[in-house]
């Protein structure tokens, strides 16, 4: 079990990703995180024979890692009740779940994870758990879905809620920001840590639309603590009536905002980049730049 305290509704999620699946998943962000991390994979010039993959909806990533030809074995690993797909026939399925690992210390070359850690309750605990499971010079690659996602329907509901209810209800995960993923990969012992962000913006022509491809992408509220009284027509409306008032283009289409996370990080390994010793350089530095050094006590035109 995660320590600290539960945020997300797991088993709740795993309902929502059947129910997703029997709608007609939405899966354009996938599809777009599936080929982003195969691009990335491009630029590191080496094989991995072993690769996890963590989680993923779909079989989209392990397609996309399968043309790459640089992996060896591809290992699906997820929730049984969570059905993971097979990119191939003779694809291997390992039962897990993000937050309790089943691998070996130092047995993969590669693990990679798309827009599902972050309904994580202990990423810190699955970082550590991953790191350790990744050989010497192993990498780590995922996207998770960021702070900024969905801020125009988060602005919505609050207004709308403080409006006609006397106050807002958490309807959108806490998700975390690029700062901290970053000082989480350096807490769990990763090398070279490197975050970065992709922002996407989807147009609608309603809100409706817009949280029917939620539905579609089980990525409607499971929050341990979202209010489970149904939502009043009215706030609704309301809240409709105000995201078309602030985000709605000039052709009066509505934005929405997805930002997607990136986290790569290496198991440690002593071939790698080191950084210096403090205090070992040989060249200053006002030398370098061609200037005069002034001691800290010294103003500048003096």
């Amino acid at each position: 079990m995660p320590e600290g305290p539960l945020i997300f509704d797991r088993a709740l999620i795993r309902r929502r990703r059947r129910r997703a699946n029997n709608l007609g998943a939405a899966t354009f962000l996938l599809d777009r995180a599936a080929e982003d991390l195969a691009d990335r994979l491009t630029a590191v010039l080496r094989r991995f024979d072993v690769a996890v993959d963590l989680g993923t909806p779909g079989a989209a990533l392990r397609k996309a890692l399968t043309r790459l030809g640089a992996v060896g074995t591809i290992v699906a690993a997820g929730r049984a009740d969570a059905e993971p797909e097979p990119a191939n026939a003779d694809q291997m399925i390992v039962v897990a779940d993000e937050e309790a690992l089943p691998f070996r210390d130092g047995s993969l070359d590669l693990v990679v994870s798309a827009l599902v850690l972050q309904f994580v309750n202990d990423l810190p605990g699955t970082l550590i758990q991953l790191r350790r499971a990744l050989k010497p010079d192993g990498l780590f690659l995922a996207a998770l879905i960021g702070g900024d996602t969905l801020t125009e329907l988060r602005q919505a509901f609050a207004a709308a809620e403080s409006e006609l209810e006397g106050g807002a209800s958490p309807r959108v995960a806490p998700f975390a920001d690029l700062r901290e993923l970053g000082a989480l990969l350096q807490r769990a012992g990763f090398a070279l840590p490197v975050t970065d962000v992709d922002r996407v913006c989807v147009r609608y022509d309603s809100v409706f639309a817009l949280m029917h491809d939620l539905r579609r992408m089980a990525a409607t509220n499971a929050l341990i603590e979202r209010r489970r009284t149904p939502l009043r027509r009215a706030t609704l409306m309301r809240m409709a009536e105000i995201y078309g008032q602030r985000f709605a283009d000039a052709d009066g289409r509505l934005r929405a905002t997805f930002e997607i996370v990136w986290l790569s990080g290496w198991a440690p390994h002593p071939s790698q980049q080191q950084p210096r010793r403090p205090g070992s350089a040989k060249t200053r530095l006002a030398d370098a730049l061609g200037t005069r050094e002034m001691s800290a006590g010294d103003k500048a035109g003096r």
